[in-house]
């Protein structure tokens, strides 16, 4: 007889976010974790607050003005999500302001209030005021000729109560002073007003200092900083714009000012100021944090950047060279042996840019094609493109200029490139080009060879010292000329032929995986031994999610390790126990995507560039390539997959109520295992 079951009840996306910023959050309270470490993670996830509500929040506030419901979106969705959030923010400041600011200021680190300044602190401040931010600052008090000024998002603001009357004899009372971006938002005290000391002071606590010299003649009665979040998301018609670069451009200037999401005021800001506020911005009254202290905690990675002490932040690591690789040692020549992992950061991302330094500076290289997603400020891989085009190289960078966030950094790489002459190609119309690929055609003989860079992650050195990736370097002529193909399509938008290895999305990844997912079902079915691990940043497209719980029903063993979201609910009826998700949330970002399958008994392993979301599935180019030597899969599950299943240091375990408990928390009568975290070991094991 066939088992029935109610409809899954999946979890709710948000929710789950949110639950992974406040495993980002518990870092901050982490002992043995060095204290400014502690604070970045604070500020990581002021930072990560900040894009959801600019990315995910608009639809909920939209329902919640209107009492309307749009699918899984209404009143109580967003009561839900906000409740977590005022949650979440409550116990950031009490962290801050109880945990890490009163341990900082035993090891000699302090940001000193106003209300805490000695005179001749006050004296230095003052000048400071007058020569720097002063001549910046211009009030405006609101009355019908000067309505309430355009705030920009997240821009620092101060709402100012007044009292008397203006210099024409009026009495508005109401004034707004808006804090320039370009003021630092923590300024050094010098030495001889610290001592031994290291004190900062805020912009926030200078500026409110000197609020009443703003306004002369009149009184300050109250005032609050206040600050507002606005959707940030672009959205540009690609089938109704000419050009996307110049569209795009066009959006940024605009992004700062989208609809208003959030009000973040001090913790005292009096009722008035808030109801004004409020209304002025359309928002609900959820939408609005009271919060005790700066209204931008992110803004305090300067603190950890500028606070001086070894102990107080991690002991750094170098990465070591691939130990698939030797010092000195042609690429081309060592990739005629086999396929090349980096595991980064733990191996140096620094070989991928010596593999391209090499295909500049080679005469025989023809060609090099890259795609370009999120790069960072680091200039040498364009450096070298732009070198390869003098060398007389084709070039091709595909840029993606939808990269959210990323925008007009990839629209001035894509300017740079062209500038020298390289052909930049802007993807698939609707589509994102999320692949990472790096292409080399090389002259050998009377043929042409390829050369190939695959990764998990993106072409940035700064995160690829901060995000575990896996990547490879190959000459496997099926995986090149697959992509070969890819470049070309994405080019000239000509039908992508059948590929040998790759798995691309939107063509074929999704179902592939799904495919593989059925036939671990299938089989274990039959009595055949069946295990999942997929290794991922998340997993919300619901086809996937259904059809693991379909394999978990019939007797697979399924281990999910997800950083951020997961809807996939293991306590669906009929799983009992077999579906398991773990997070792991610890020093380095989690970021290498691992689809690991065995069934009876045979192995098949993929890397690759996307989530398991329908937006990596269905609206972007994805790939995903499979590994193929024993030895190398063998290694990727050992580093990436069992590893991460034995840590019980920085590893979360998914409950049923869709809450995450640490996977080492003490059960009592049950003898603890030996502390072990995958970071860790795997620092120590590539670095000593």
């Amino acid at each position: 007889m066939i088992a029935q079951y109610p409809p899954l009840k999946l979890l709710n996306r948000d929710a789950s976010i949110l639950a992974f910023n406040q495993r980002v959050l518990s870092l901050a309270r982490n002992v043995d974790y060095p204290l400014l470490e502690r604070l970045r993670f604070l500020c990581i996830v002021s930072s990560n607050l900040d894009e959801f509500f600019e990315v995910r929040v608009a639809p909920h506030v939209d329902a919640m003005r209107a009492n309307e419901q749009h699918g899984d979106i209404n009143v109580h969705s967003y009561q839900v999500i906000s409740n977590a959030a005022h949650a979440l923010v409550e116990q950031q400041y009490q962290i801050f302001n109880n945990e890490l600011m009163p341990a900082l200021a035993e090891q000699g680190v302090h940001l000193v209030s106003h209300g805490d300044r000695t005179a001749e602190q006050r004296r230095w401040v003052s000048r400071y005021f007058e020569s720097s931010v002063r001549p910046l600052l211009v009030p405006v008090a609101l009355d019908p000729s000067h309505p309430f000024p355009l705030v920009a998002n997240k821009a620092l603001n101060f709402i100012v109560l007044l009292g008397g009357d203006d210099a024409f004899g009026r009495s508005n009372n109401i004034a707004i002073v808006k804090v320039p971006r370009v003021l630092p938002r923590l300024i050094r005290l010098p030495k001889s007003l610290s001592g031994k000391q290291q004190k900062f002071v805020s912009l926030s606590s200078v500026v409110r200092a000197h609020l009443p010299s703003l306004f002369t003649g009149r009184d300050v009665l109250n005032f609050s900083q206040f600050r507002v979040t606005r959707h940030s998301d672009l959205a540009v018609d690609e089938d109704d714009v000419k050009n996307l670069r110049t569209a795009l451009r066009k959006g940024l200037a605009h992004r700062n000012f989208g609809e208003a999401v959030r009000l973040e005021v001090s913790h005292g800001c009096d009722e008035k100021l808030a109801k004004l506020l409020l209304q002025q911005f359309d928002l609900p009254k959820e939408s609005m944090y009271r919060v005790n202290g700066l209204v931008n905690l992110a803004r305090l990675m300067q603190l950890a950047d500028l606070a001086e002490g070894n102990h107080l932040k991690f002991k750094p690591f170098e990465p070591a060279l691939s130990q698939q690789l030797q010092a000195n040692q042609s690429f081309f020549t060592r990739l005629k042996q086999g396929d090349v992992l980096i595991h980064q950061p733990y191996e140096s991302f620094e070989s991928v840019i010596d593999f391209l330094r090499e295909a500049v500076n080679d005469p025989d290289v023809l060609s090099i094609q890259q795609t370009i997603y999120r790069t960072g400020s680091d200039p040498r891989m364009l450096k070298l493109l732009q070198e390869a085009v003098r060398r007389g190289k084709e070039v091709m960078a595909v840029v993606e200029l939808k990269a959210r966030f990323d925008e007009e950094a990839n629209i001035n790489w894509a300017e740079d490139l062209e500038s020298v002459g390289a052909q930049v190609v802007y993807g698939v119309v609707g589509l994102k080009t999320h692949a990472k690929m790096l292409l080399v055609m090389r002259r050998e003989g009377e043929g042409l060879k390829y050369y190939g860079h695959v990764s998990t992650g993106n072409y940035n050195p700064r995160t690829a010292r901060l995000y575990t990736d896996v990547s490879m370097l190959t000459a496997d002529p099926l995986i090149t000329h697959d992509m070969e193909h890819l470049f070309r399509h994405i080019a000239s938008q000509i039908k992508l032929p059948r590929l040998k290895k790759l798995l691309v999305a939107p063509f074929n990844l999704h179902r592939q995986m799904l495919s593989k997912i059925k036939s671990a079902e299938m089989a274990a079915k039959v009595g055949k031994s069946s295990r999942i691990i997929l290794k991922m940043n998340a997993l919300t497209d619901e086809a996937l999610v259904l059809a693991l719980v379909k394999a978990g029903r019939a007797g697979v063993e399924v281990d999910l390790i997800l950083r951020g979201a997961c809807i996939l609910p293991v306590d669906a009826p009929g799983l009992d126990g077999r579906i398991r998700v773990r997070s792991i949330i610890g020093r380095l970002l989690e970021h290498s995507r691992v689809f690991y399958f065995k069934i009876d008994g045979v192995e098949n392993m993929w890397l690759a560039s996307a989530d398991w979301m329908n937006r990596n599935m269905m609206r972007r180019i994805e790939i995903a390539w499979p590994i193929d030597d024993a030895l190398n899969r063998a290694r990727i599950l050992r580093e990436c997959c069992q590893m991460s299943l034995d840590d019980n240091q920085d590893a979360w375990m998914l409950t049923a109520d869709g809450s995450y408990v640490l996977a080492g928390a003490k059960t009592k009568g049950v003898t603890a295992s030996p502390a072990f975290s995958v970071q860790q070991h795997l620092i120590q094991q590539y670095t000593g």
